[in-house]
């Protein structure tokens, strides 16, 4: 069976990768430049080539910096379920910081706690969390 990994391409993977560990709790755990691992000495040295960054609770994200332009993307979204509400609420309320809130952090009819924002770099996070039992 295949694991599922996103690879996502950014103008500046390492501040994009900075705002997730700092919105979702995580870390960088490996970060190469076209320099270190290609032996590049030109406007590429200190580019980004190869980036894993894990975040809400062990959760890898592959990043580059990319080399040609990039268009912001809307045909995928990132999907994060939290254990609980407030720890989704509070995700929430840091990725949408700075961007566009699509539907707000609430509890849906169909009986999932849902929000739906593009972040700062345009990409779309759902962050979700099954209501508790009280």
């Amino acid at each position: 069976m295949g694991v599922l990994k996103p690879y996502l391409l950014s103008e500046d993977a390492r501040a994009q990768a900075d705002f997730y560990v700092q919105a979702l709790g995580g870390e960088i755990m490996f970060l190469s430049t076209h320099g270190e691992l290609m032996g590049a000495q030109n406007e590429l040295k200190n580019k980004v080539v190869h980036m894993c960054v894990v975040v809400a609770g062990g959760n890898p994200i592959f990043m580059a910096d990319a080399i040609e332009p990039i268009a912001q993307g809307t045909n995928f979204s990132l999907s994060i379920e939290y254990k609980t509400e407030a720890e989704a609420r509070d995700a929430f309320d840091k990725i949408s910081a700075g961007g566009r809130v699509k539907y707000p952090f609430a509890l849906q009819p169909f009986g999932l706690y849902l929000g739906e924002a593009a972040d700062q770099f345009g990409v779309i996070w759902m962050i979700t969390a099954e209501p508790q039992a009280e």
